[in-house]
């Protein structure tokens, strides 16, 4: 396995919990250490369910099962407050909010309990594979025999690279201001305002006393400004905003919390294999968080290929194509409906925001 993100983390346990060896592996020297927070819909929330961590998880978030719109104006009005569809089923909460850092641990965790062994700050050299296996050469000069290899390694995945996969990882246009900090006690789900001087303005709930705030701007270089920099900028955009944004704005003091990132987007048209390596999440699909939908489709393709690999006793071209069939339609719609979001704000144009949030929901409703 490399990477030990979502997907490779959601992989690892799901395989090695059906008796399968697992070594995952990943760059990062602490998947743990960064990371603001991350919003989770019902389908995310159905798999982790699924690998066992959902009491950990559910006791570490914040879960709310509403959505409220609000308007740029002077006082932060809300427009609506729509009721969230329970796409993960209705023993379940709509959303969950909770610190990015916080998953990561507790899936690492949970892999390792399940009889993973992970390496940290290691990554691979060469693959090659024949119809036996793949042998696998380690930075560190260590070699291993695999029978398969999953590429969970991200949006630039090294592995698709290794593959000589071509894919266009599109810039749409807007970079997300993030912020981690204080939760006023008034905000108690996610509210969105769009429009203003910027495209989003928004927050979301992450545990008893924490929430995550962004904005979405233009996207431009920001590379070049310092931590304190960056705070005053996502302070200054932020005045455009009001009703909790007040309150939150006053809580944004630390520059160690902030960060800047661009919306970039790619799909990857299947099979997602290449023999005997296969590429799932951010690595196959990657779309904007319009949707927040980025860490669930890495969860569902986590699932989907841990089972039918548990089914199955050997690969065949029959199982890639059913993971093809499961999968690809159904990411790829979320990334069309992620990028509509983002093209509606660039154009200026007044889309059926809701309309398309609830189509989306009504498809993710169906399990993987």
């Amino acid at each position: 396995m490399v990477g030990g993100g979502a997907a490779g983390a959601a992989a690892a346990i799901l395989l090695a919990e059906g008796g399968v060896a697992v070594d995952l592996i990943d760059i990062k020297p602490d998947i743990g250490a960064l990371g603001s927070g991350i919003t989770l819909q019902g389908n995310a929330l159905r798999v982790l369910r699924q690998l066992g961590v959902w009491d950990e998880i559910s006791e570490r978030g914040y879960a709310f099962d509403t959505l409220g719109l609000r308007a740029p104006d002077p006082n932060g009005t809300l427009i609506v407050q729509l009721d969230d569809i329970r796409t993960g089923g209705d023993d379940l909460p709509a959303t969950l909010g909770m610190y990015r850092p916080d998953l990561a641990k507790i899936m690492i965790a949970r892999a390792e309990a399940a009889g993973v062994k992970v390496r940290f700050g290691t990554t691979y050299t060469a693959l090659d594979q024949d119809e036996s296996g793949v042998s696998v050469t380690f930075a560190d000069g260590s070699a291993g025999e695999y029978d398969l290899v999953i590429g969970a390694d991200g949006i630039r995945s090294w592995t698709r690279r290794t593959l000589g996969i071509p894919l266009e990882t599109a810039n749409v246009g807007m970079g997300i201001w993030r912020a981690f900090t204080d939760r006023p006690a008034g905000v108690t789900r996610t509210d969105l305002y769009y429009g203003g001087p910027s495209y989003i303005a928004g927050y979301c709930p992450t545990g008893a006393d924490t929430l995550y705030a962004y904005v979405v701007e233009a996207a431009q270089d920001r590379s070049t400004l310092t931590p304190e920099q960056s705070l005053a900028v996502m302070r200054d955009l932020s005045q455009a905003y009001h009703g909790p944004w007040d309150d939150i704005r006053e809580s944004l003091t630390d520059p160690t919390r902030v960060n800047y990132t661009w919306f970039e987007s790619h799909v990857l048209e299947g099979p997602w294999n290449r023999g005997r390596v296969v590429l799932i999440g951010d690595a196959a699909h990657a779309c904007p968080p319009t949707l927040a939908q980025g860490a669930a489709q890495a969860l569902e393709d986590a699932s989907v290929l841990a089972e039918l690999l548990l089914r199955e006793s050997a690969l065949s071209d029959d199982l890639w194509q059913e993971f093809t069939g499961r999968r690809f339609e159904r990411a790829k719609t979320v990334v069309e409906g992620s990028l509509q979001l983002c093209r509606w704000l660039l154009a200026h144009e007044r889309g059926d925001v809701p309309g398309l949030m609830g189509r989306i929901s009504h498809l993710l409703m169906n399990p993987a």
